[in-house]
């Protein structure tokens, strides 16, 4: 195993890193350009890009995929209040929001003063491909990665608006996958190769009775469905800040948007995905027993790269918050009819043999970034 020596990324990252000669991963690197960027100039070429799709009253000017989080806000107050554009704000709900994350999404309407269309599909349906997906794929939430790369764009293709204004993109800002001079934009190939990790609806068909009418909100449209409306996905952090703590900051004091109140047993951050109770818990304990890192590893690198956190602090972070089983696992296992047992014994299958190895009592074990050949 190696460790970025700036940040506290593995080597075994789950978005694909680099390192340089001087041991600094990739994600580290790309963000460095957002301090050269001139962020003026990015405004007025975001300003210029909406005015091609900016109508005369006959229909919404864009799509926002919303999850009612912190950048969800950010996205909404930059295309509201900043560059007077009417949205239609669009939401893929999975079932598992925290009271508070539901507070947020739902005052979105009113405060934006915009329409809102959210889509939840059967709990029926969400609960066979929570268990389907744990099983094959060690991933449980595969439904809402489809859902949120999937239904917005749907609905963009039924009401005929072209654009979609996404936030991040999460593998440019977490590793540095793009430069940011790339602009890149949002694709069914991104979708299926990443986001769904090479599963699709019709995987799907046949689980636990799933039928192809059960997963009508899963299908992509097709090639000339897009072409006929021209849709079009942008990452707006392209062309602003993307700066967590500033504008979760920022969108509390100006319209009262709620981080969580109670702490998460993986992360000691409070203002991020709100919208799924397991996303902090046991949805990223599985990216632990996979990959050997979780949420702590995670928002350590953030806030090392953002200059609020050093990395002997982001290393304790990772010493104290990766490795903990979280108490929402209870929550999943009676949710899906399923016993502890099962789920370790699957989630063992999934162990990443370049980070785990097991010692002579049978325990796993692997490389910790603490260890004096971590580097």
């Amino acid at each position: 195993m190696r460790y970025c020596t700036r940040c506290v990324y593995p080597s075994a990252a789950a978005t694909p890193l680099t390192f340089d000669e001087n041991g600094v991963c990739s994600g580290c690197r790309g963000y460095e350009q957002r301090k050269k960027i001139d962020w003026s100039e990015r405004k007025e070429q975001l300003l210029e890009l909406v005015a091609q799709y900016r109508t005369e009253g006959s229909n919404y000017d864009c799509i926002i995929p919303v999850s009612g989080g912190k950048d969800s806000y950010y996205q909404t107050h930059v295309i509201v209040k900043e560059l007077g554009l009417k949205p239609l704000l669009v939401t893929y709900h999975g079932n598992n929001y925290l009271p508070v994350g539901e507070r947020n999404l739902f005052r979105m309407r009113e405060i934006f003063d915009v329409d809102h269309l959210v889509f939840r599909p059967s709990v029926r349906v969400l609960k066979a491909l929570n268990r389907h997906c744990f099983r094959v794929m060690g991933d449980m939430n595969w439904h809402a990665h489809c859902g949120i790369f999937t239904y917005p764009v749907r609905a963009a293709y039924q009401v005929k608006v072209p654009l979609l204004v996404w936030g991040e993109h999460g593998y440019t800002d977490l590793a540095g996958m793009y430069s940011m001079n790339d602009y890149v934009e949002m694709t069914a190939k991104y979708r299926l190769e990443h986001a769904q990790r090479g599963f699709d609806w019709h995987d799907m068909v046949g689980v636990e009775g799933i039928t192809e009418k059960d997963m009508l909100w899963a299908k992509y449209p097709t090639d000339d469905e897009i072409d006929e409306v021209g849709i079009r996905g942008i990452y707006i952090f392209n062309y602003v800040p993307g700066e967590a703590n500033d504008h979760g900051a920022l969108m509390e004091k100006l319209y009262g948007w709620e981080p969580s109140p109670e702490p998460f047993d993986r992360t000691y951050r409070r203002m991020s995905n709100l919208d799924d109770m397991h996303e902090n818990g046991i949805h990223d304990y599985l990216k632990y027993v996979k990959f050997g890192y979780g949420r702590g590893t995670d928002h350590a690198c953030k806030d090392i790269r953002a200059g609020v956190m050093t990395r002997a602090q982001g290393v304790e972070m990772v010493r104290k918050y990766d490795h903990v089983k979280p108490s929402d696992l209870y929550r999943w296992l009676d949710y899906v009819g399923m016993t502890e047992e099962e789920f370790d014994r699957v989630a063992d299958t999934f162990r990443d043999p370049r980070v785990w190895s097991k010692n002579e009592r049978g325990e796993w074990s692997k490389q910790n970034i603490w260890d004096a050949s971590a580097g």
